[in-house]
């Protein structure tokens, strides 16, 4: 079987094409989920997971579903583990790197059967890896992840539900 040589440009243009990865683009949002101006996005990352509901009494005596927390793993497109998002709200990247954010606007984004879009800005961060920068967060596609359709009541109160949601989740520095 005959070898085939390359040439050293060949080989660092093959490398090259292989090894790149699409410019990071923020998403198109409503004004109020943009991040202050200065920040510049960094990292995407997409969510997959539960949204957790508890059945709650509230204090005029009806019952609801009250979000308690997500509960989700962070991928890169290619597939590559990012971490873990859970509350807080809490990101956290392999590296040990957490940030914990705080909702400063949110929009019903275009799908009335899903969690909504956010903006939030960081409360703290934790450690000198990948979240220890970020300053906001978007929430953006959202797929699912609404609180419960069936009933909350006396005869369920204190009841878990975990409902599946996907989202985009953005990072600015």
């Amino acid at each position: 079987m005959p070898r085939i040589r390359l040439a050293p440009v060949a080989v660092l243009a093959l490398l090259a094409a292989c090894s790149t990865t699409p410019p990071l683009t923020a998403p198109g949002v409503p004004a109020a989920l943009n991040p202050p101006a200065g920040q510049t996005l960094y990292l995407e990352t997409l969510a997959r997971g539960v949204q957790i509901y508890e059945c709650a009494q509230k204090a005029d005596g009806s019952y609801e579903w009250a979000f308690k927390a997500p509960e989700a793993v962070l991928e890169a497109r290619t597939g590559a583990s990012l971490g873990k998002h859970y509350a807080g709200p809490t990101w956290e990247a392999p590296d040990g790197s957490t940030v914990v954010g705080e909702v400063k606007a949110r929009d019903p984004g275009p799908s009335s059967t899903a969690i909504p879009w956010l903006l939030l800005a960081n409360k703290s961060n934790t450690g000198s890896g990948m979240f220890a920068a970020t300053r906001s967060i978007q929430r953006v596609d959202t797929v699912g992840g609404l609180a419960p359709a069936t009933a909350c009541a006396a005869g369920n109160l204190k009841a878990l539900a975990k409902v599946p949601y996907t989202a985009t989740y953005y990072f600015y520095r």
